[in-house]
C-alpha cells in the first residue's frame, strides 16, 4: 500500500539537518510527509495497527519541523535581499521580521525623546547649572 521510499521517512526530523536542504528539497519532503500523514489517517479510519496511529503524531511535527525551517530560510533570504537594498541607511522591515518585545516596550518613547528638554527647562539649565562644591578630604 505505502510505497518503500515514504516508510523510511518516518523518523523524527532533525532540524539542523533540514537548514542545509535547498528550498526544493524541503518543499519535496513536506509533499512526501503530507502524502504520508493521509496514508496514515486512511489506516486510522480503516482500523489500521497502533503503530501507524501512534506515528500520526510524529509525522504531524515533522512537517511543523520542515515548515519551520522553510520559514526561517524565507526570512533570513528577505532579511539580506532588504539590508543589500537599504546600503547604509536604516532599512524598513515589515511588521512580521521586527522584534516583538512586549507591547508597553514597543509604545514607550525612544531614549532621545526621553532625555529631550523643553526650551523653557533648558534655558534654565543653562542660566543656573549645578553648583560645584570643594569638599574637605
Amino acid at each position: 500500500l505505502i510505497p518503500p521510499r515514504i516508510l523510511s521517512t518516518m523518523v523524527k526530523v532533525k532540524a539542523h539537518e533540514l537548514r542545509s536542504k535547498s528550498k526544493q528539497d524541503l518543499l519535496g519532503q513536506l509533499k512526501d510527509l503530507k502524502s504520508e500523514l493521509s496514508a496514515l489517517r486512511v489506516a486510522k479510519v480503516t482500523g489500521g495497527a497502533p503503530n501507524k496511529l501512534s506515528k500520526i503524531k510524529v509525522v504531524r511535527k515533522n512537517i511543523a519541523r520542515v515548515l519551520t525551517v522553510y520559514r526561517q530560510n524565507q526570512l533570513t533570504a528577505l532579511k539580506t535581499k532588504i539590508e543589500e537594498d537599504a546600503a547604509g541607511k536604516k532599512a524598513y522591515l515589515p511588521l512580521d521580521m521586527r522584534q516583538k518585545k512586549t507591547r508597553a516596550i514597543r509604545r514607550r518613547l525612544t531614549k532621545e525623546q526621553a532625555n529631550k528638554k523643553t526650551e523653557k527647562a533648558a534655558k534654565k539649565a543653562s542660566a543656573f547649572p549645578m553648583r560645584k562644591y570643594a569638599l574637605k578630604a
